[in-house]
C-alpha cells in the first residue's frame, strides 16, 4: 500500500498575513526527506523515507516555567518582643482568686474525664501516667517541699505555666511565681493526691504532652 501524506492548504488570508505559500505534495515530500537526511547522523543506516511510515510525529511544546512562589511563613513574635508588649502579664485588676474558680472547675472535670472517672478502684500508676502529661492550668497546687523555705505552704490556682516556673494566684489575691526546680508540688483531685517533682517538669506543657516519662511520682488515695 502506498504511503499517504495528509496535507492541508493554508487559507488564502493566512498566506497573505504570513507571507507564505502552500507547497505542492511533491515539494513537501522533498523538503521533508531533505530535512530528515540533514538531521540524521552521517553514519546512520536509517532510510529517511521509512521514518514517517505509519508513524505520528508529535511536535513538542515546552511550557514556560512558572516562577516558584516562596512560601513566606509569618514569623511570630520573639521572646523579647513578647516581654516588651507584656503579653504574659496579668493586669492587677484581674489578679483575683474568685475570678479563676470557674477555670478550676473546668480543670477538675477535664482531669476526671482524662482519667476515666477517677474512681476508688482506679489504678494509681495509670492515673499518674495520665497526669504527668496533662495540662495543669486551673489546678490548685500546693508547694509541699522547696529548697527555699518561704515557698513551702503556698497554695493557689495555676494561671500560667512556663518552662521553669509556675504562676499561682492565692486566696489572698496575690500572684506568686514559684520556680519548678528544687520544688515539689501537690495536686488533689477527687481524693487522689499527686506529687509533682518540679525538676522533672522543667519544660513547657505543650512539650511535656509528647514526652515519655518514667513513673517515679507518688499517688496516695
Amino acid at each position: 500500500m502506498e504511503d499517504r501524506v495528509v496535507q492541508a492548504k493554508i487559507p488564502p488570508d493566512l498566506e497573505k498575513l504570513l507571507g507564505v505559500e502552500s507547497q505542492s505534495r511533491s515539494k513537501a515530500q522533498a523538503f521533508t526527506q531533505a530535512f530528515l537526511k540533514s538531521s540524521l547522523q552521517e553514519n546512520s543506516r536509517v532510510d529517511p523515507s521509512t521514518l514517517l511510515k505509519h508513524k505520528a510525529v508529535t511536535l513538542e511544546y515546552n511550557r514556560p516555567k512558572r516562577e516558584k512562589r516562596k512560601n513566606r511563613k509569618s514569623k511570630g513574635l520573639t521572646a523579647r518582643q513578647k516581654r516588651e508588649m507584656k503579653i504574659f502579664q496579668i493586669k492587677e485588676e484581674h489578679q483575683r482568686y474568685e475570678l479563676f474558680l470557674p477555670l478550676h472547675d473546668l480543670w477538675r472535670q477535664y482531669i476526671i474525664d482524662l482519667c476515666g472517672g477517677l474512681k476508688p478502684t482506679s489504678n494509681p500508676q495509670l492515673v499518674q501516667q495520665k497526669l504527668v502529661k496533662a495540662d495543669f492550668h486551673g489546678a490548685i497546687i500546693t508547694v509541699i517541699r522547696s529548697k527555699c523555705a518561704s515557698y513551702v505552704g503556698t497554695t493557689g490556682i495555676l494561671l500560667q505555666e512556663f518552662k521553669h516556673v509556675f504562676k499561682l494566684i492565692t486566696k489572698e489575691d496575690k500572684l506568686k511565681v514559684i520556680p519548678k526546680r528544687n520544688s515539689v508540688f501537690a495536686v488533689e483531685v477527687n481524693g487522689f493526691v499527686s506529687h509533682i517533682y518540679g525538676s522533672r517538669f522543667e519544660q513547657r506543657s505543650s512539650e511535656r504532652s509528647a514526652k515519655k516519662f518514667k513513673t517515679k511520682g507518688i499517688i496516695d488515695l
